[in-house]
């Protein structure tokens, strides 16, 4: 009977059944999601969505009193209500020569503030034996002016293959900083090598870490099926996997050494693809573009490596975008960055194996309560190439040294100085930004 099922007695019964390997493996799953005593999982968190936080799972006798004020504990569910904002001032001073390449692209640089983006959010753990969470995000995306859903979904633990499924809306998975919650990056931007990956898409994926090996997976299938028409949605279909290990992780120090690769596989939507990028500054326009080309499918190879000493951590991410085409010219694009951050304060960026990724910094003593918040100084070099061929998208580089304040949990300032070199038009030309960003965050 299923209902007496063990992992040891199911994987004799199917062997005993002489069935295929596939075959096996998809009955096997398929049981165990349907058997309770199997599927319940031990721990007292559950993965809210992708991004690396966590919902607590709550005993039925939790009283109201001992939650914080923006969670619920209902018959059926709990409930979690979260908020975000970000807002962006950004001034620029550019030379001669950056100025006419502005001309030639059409686009202005006016110093000005934006919001970059609002967003609203509701989450809760079902009551069930298996760990289950739900999530629905809507957000203000102050670039085109639309309201759109943002990660929205389930997340199904299946510790019996070491690991949660997510279905639904979220980011593919593709690159640390892009998993990533957007609020808690040590910089302003992510870089623009990543602007060529799509920040959402809709599918299903498996994320995983198995702690004595120490190696962790996220693996995704994702299409247009319901996205198709909004901006993000620039891909027909998409094969995604981030595959990584830890070679060392002490998890009360915070030490940690990460290493992974990205693999990235996608059919264009109408056979055409357009790559674009700002200078990593939300007020800035765009200034390198490829334009619309021809392209069947692309493939995306990236690395990435980051070392924390727990207030010290050092980081790089470089990835290869090649597109090919039938009848037409195949194209190569490169970008990456490095980056150096150290927390001035005595705190640390927690890194998390839910996700494998870094978290939010914590705030010992926020300056609302009589204290200096944490503060994080920060380096990095970011560059992307969009020449290849016929196509000349433009080189561009960056320099940004900047310091982020973390007033409390919720409240965090960014200070931040760019300096970079665009190559376009045959020109080369410098600009400078001087941004500052203001943060709200509950989730």
């Amino acid at each position: 009977m299923i209902y007496n099922l063990t992992p040891e007695i199911l994987k004799i019964k199917i062997q005993r059944l002489k069935m295929p390997p596939l075959t096996s493996l998809i009955v096997a799953i398929m049981l165990l999601l349907a058997h309770p005593s199997l599927s319940q999982e031990k721990k007292k968190t559950v993965p809210d969505g992708t991004e690396g936080l966590v919902l607590n799972i709550l005993p039925d006798d939790s009283l109201p009193k001992k939650l914080p004020a923006n969670e619920f504990n209902g018959r059926f569910s709990t409930l979690k209500l979260g908020f975000g904002y970000i807002g962006d001032y950004a001034a620029f001073s550019q030379s001669k020569e950056f100025k006419q390449q502005m001309d030639s692209a059409g686009v202005n640089f006016d110093s000005r503030f934006e919001t970059r983006d609002a967003r609203i959010l509701i989450s809760g753990v079902l009551k069930t034996k298996r760990a289950i969470s739900w999530k629905a995000a809507y957000m203000y995306d102050g670039d085109d002016k639309v309201w759109m859903m943002r990660e929205t979904g389930v997340t199904i633990g299946v510790p019996e293959l070491a690991g949660h499924f997510f279905i639904g809306r979220t980011k593919e998975g593709y690159s640390m900083v892009k998993v990533m919650n957007g609020h808690s990056p040590w910089t302003g931007e992510r870089q623009m090598a990543l602007d060529v990956v799509p920040i959402l898409a809709d599918g299903i994926k498996w994320f995983g870490y198995l702690p004595k090996s120490r190696l962790f997976w996220n693996l995704g299938y994702f299409n247009d099926l319901f996205s198709k028409g909004q901006g993000f949605s620039t891909y027909s279909w998409q094969y995604v996997a981030r595959l990584g290990w830890l070679a060392f992780y002490d998890k009360e120090k915070n030490k940690v050494l990460h290493i992974a690769t990205n693999l990235r596989y996608g059919k264009p939507l109408d056979g055409k693809i357009i790559l674009k990028s700002k200078p990593e500054s939300s007020p800035a326009p765009i200034i390198i573009s490829t334009g619309s080309f021809s392209a069947d499918h692309s493939t995306h190879i990236g690395g990435e490596i980051y070392y924390s000493t727990g207030r010290l951590l050092i980081g790089s991410e470089v990835m290869l975008h090649k597109f090919n085409a039938s009848g037409f010219e195949d194209h190569i694009f490169f970008g990456g960055d490095i980056v150096a951050t150290y927390m001035l304060t005595k705190t640390k960026r927690p890194y998390t194996t839910t996700g494998s990724i870094f978290g939010f910094v914590p705030v010992k003593k926020s300056v609302f309560k009589g204290g200096w918040g944490e503060w994080e100084a920060v380096l990095r070099f970011s560059s992307l190439d969009l020449d290849d061929g016929s196509i000349q998208g433009g080189k561009f580089w960056r320099i940004t040294p900047m310091v982020n304040w973390y007033m409390s949990r919720v409240v965090r300032m960014e200070f931040i100085y760019g300096y970079g070199v665009l190559e376009r038009y045959n020109l080369k030309g410098g600009i400078q930004l001087f941004q500052t960003r203001i943060q709200f965050t509950i989730m």
